[in-house]
């Protein structure tokens, strides 16, 4: 088994660069442009340009590998239909606003709507075809809580969030490729830990595919994910914690993208109500450059400790 995903992940990986090699000029020739935030830190003006969705050679990538290595059982095709599903809805976002060039692609309530759709249709097989129980693992105390029909509104919350979480993430040169390449080899283990070859080899992949983006999106980045690649990585981990059961556990393996988005969440709310600012600019990684990290300092800091999260998330995870 451990050979297979060491296979997996080296094929994987190789051909997400040899994609992404044809694909960067391609995505140029399409003109689809990064467009980047005026009210943004202003040494990222110069990153105005560059080609984005290189989300889309992630995901051809990583379907080759699925249908190479990954077992063919239901567990592996909701895990690719939660993550492509996500990466359509990126995709046509990416889409509308870098190459048609139109302000608005999907508004907030169609992508909610789809995302529920994708949740939805994700929960029905998993329970009824897999017959995954509908109970809440609680680490440490190594409890289970029968949540019944609310597991299903679980669910929801957790694949919502899960992939804003990831897209908010996403806003300097290899951040969000580095920490989720970490989360995603951590879930692999998670999956050999619980004897599921699916999540294992799935989470192998989805690593190979973020190592091999990283070559590209390096700073300074020659292309960004997008959507296309952000929102799917977020549906991926979604998925594999739903599949495991380690649904809390998603909370510190993706200890990052929690805190991006927390950090976000707690902006809003603070300036709504009270008309402060608790941070310098939200999400919070723009909060450090802001406070003088360099933003290669920024991105390193936090693999680091997207690292030391998935580790621990790995440990809690053996019962």
């Amino acid at each position: 088994m451990i050979y297979q995903i060491v296979l997996a992940f080296a094929a994987t990986l190789i051909i997400t660069l040899i994609l992404g090699k044809l694909g960067i000029p391609v995505l140029r020739s399409l003109h689809a442009q990064q467009s980047i935030r005026e009210e943004g830190p202003e040494s990222h003006q110069a990153k105005a340009g560059t080609p984005t969705m290189g989300g889309t050679f992630m995901m051809i990538a990583m379907i080759i590998g699925i249908a190479i290595f990954a077992p063919w059982n239901v567990a592996t095709g909701m895990l690719l239909f939660l993550t492509i599903g996500h990466a359509l809805l990126g995709f046509f976002d990416d889409f509308v606003k870098s190459v048609k060039k139109r302000n608005l692609g999907l508004t907030a309530k169609q992508k909610l709507l789809g995302q529920l759709i994708l949740a939805a249709v994700f929960c029905y097989f998993i329970t009824e075809i897999l017959v995954i129980p509908t109970t809440l693992w609680i680490p440490v105390a190594d409890i289970n809580v029968n949540l019944g029909w609310g597991y299903y509104v679980l669910a929801f919350l957790i694949i919502v969030g899960s992939t804003n979480a990831v897209n908010l993430t996403d806003g300097l040169d290899g951040l969000a490729a580095g920490t989720s390449a970490v989360a995603a080899i951590a879930f692999a283990v998670i999956g050999l830990i619980h004897n599921m070859p699916s999540v294992a080899v799935f989470g192998a992949i989805v690593c190979a595919i973020c190592v091999g983006f990283l070559a590209f999106n390096i700073n300074p980045a020659k292309v960004f994910m997008g959507d296309t690649g952000s929102l799917a990585l977020g549906g991926a981990f979604a998925g594999m914690a739903i599949l495991t059961k380690t649904e809390l556990l998603l909370v510190i393996i993706g200890g990052i993208f929690v805190m991006e988005a927390l950090s976000v969440i707690i902006q809003v709310i603070s300036f709504k109500t009270r008309g402060v600012r608790v941070f310098k600019m939200s999400p919070i990684h723009h909060h450090f450059e802001l406070s003088g990290w360099s933003e290669q300092t920024v991105v390193n800091r936090f693999w680091l400790g997207g690292a030391l999260l998935a580790v621990l998330g790995v440990l809690l995870a053996v019962r």
